[in-house]
C-alpha cells in the first residue's frame, strides 16, 4: 500500500496537501486543472522534490528521505528521457544498471522487454530513427526491466494520436496487471482515466483528494473539475 501521510508540498506560492492511501496493485489516474500539482505530486513520490512535512509510506516503510534510486519506483516521463547516443537495447539496459555492465541474465531481461513492447529487430537503432510511439515503447521497456512495484506515468503518451495512445495505455495497464504493480498515471484526458484506471485522484485547489471511483467522479464532477473538463 502507498500511503501519503499529512503530506505538505510547497514551492514559492504553490502549496499542495495530500493525506490518503492507495491499495497495492491499484491503477489510479491523477487528474485536475493545469497547474494544480499533478506532476509535482508524482515527483514528490519519486523523490525528485521533497515535501516540507508529512511522510510517504510504502508497504509500511517510510521512504520520505530516500533518494530516487533507492525508492521502489519506476517513472515514465513526458519526454521519455531517452539518450540519443545509445541504442534501444542500451537505453533499456540503463533500467537495470546505469553503467550498462549487464550480465547474460540482464541481457535476456532486455531482450524479453524488447519483445514484449513489439520492438524486435530494433535493438541496435538510435532513438532519433524511431517514431514517437516507438520511443514510448523503449521507455516503457526500461520501466519493465526495473521490476519496481510502483510505476508513475507523467503523461508519457500525451503527444501520440488517439489510437496509438490507447494501445500504449493498454500495454502499460497489462504490464501492471501481470506484475501486480501499483500504477499512478497523470493525464489531462478523462478518456485515459476511463480506459484503464478504476480509481482517480483529483488534484484541485491545493489538495490531492483520496482516490474515488473513476466513473462516478467523471460523471458527476465537483465544480472545479467540471469547469476544467468543460473547457478541455
Amino acid at each position: 500500500m502507498l500511503r501519503l501521510e499529512a503530506l505538505d508540498i510547497r514551492q514559492d506560492d504553490f502549496r499542495l496537501q495530500a493525506d490518503f492511501a492507495i491499495p497495492a496493485g491499484s491503477i489510479v489516474a491523477v487528474i485536475g486543472p493545469s497547474g494544480a500539482g499533478k506532476s509535482t505530486l508524482l515527483n514528490v513520490i519519486a523523490g525528485f522534490f521533497p515535501p516540507v512535512a508529512g511522510r510517504i509510506i510504502w508497504e509500511q516503510r517510510d521512504i520520505t528521505g530516500l533518494p530516487p534510486a533507492q525508492r521502489p519506483v519506476a517513472m515514465l516521463f513526458q519526454d521519455n528521457n531517452l539518450f540519443p547516443h545509445l541504442t534501444v537495447a542500451q537505453n533499456i539496459g540503463l533500467g537495470i544498471r546505469p553503467d550498462l555492465r549487464l550480465t547474460a541474465e540482464d541481457q535476456n531481461r532486455v531482450a524479453e522487454a524488447v519483445r514484449r513492447v513489439g520492438l524486435d529487430g530494433m535493438e541496435g537503432r538510435k532513438p532519433g530513427t524511431l517514431s514517437g510511439g516507438q520511443q514510448g515503447r523503449v521507455a516503457l521497456a526500461r520501466v519493465m526491466v526495473q521490476r519496481c512495484p510502483l510505476i508513475l506515468l507523467d503523461e508519457p503518451f500525451a503527444a501520440l494520436g488517439p489510437a496509438l495512445k490507447s494501445e500504449m495505455l493498454d500495454l502499460v495497464a497489462g504490464l501492471a496487471g501481470e506484475t501486480g504493480a501499483t500504477l499512478l498515471m497523470v493525464s489531462h484526458d478523462p478518456t485515459d482515466a476511463r480506459r484503464i484506471a478504476p480509481l482517480t485522484v483529483l488534484v484541485s485547489e491545493g489538495q490531492a483528494f483520496a482516490p474515488q471511483e473513476t466513473g462516478p467522479l467523471l460523471n458527476n464532477p465537483p465544480p472545479a473539475l467540471a469547469d476544467y473538463l468543460g473547457g478541455g
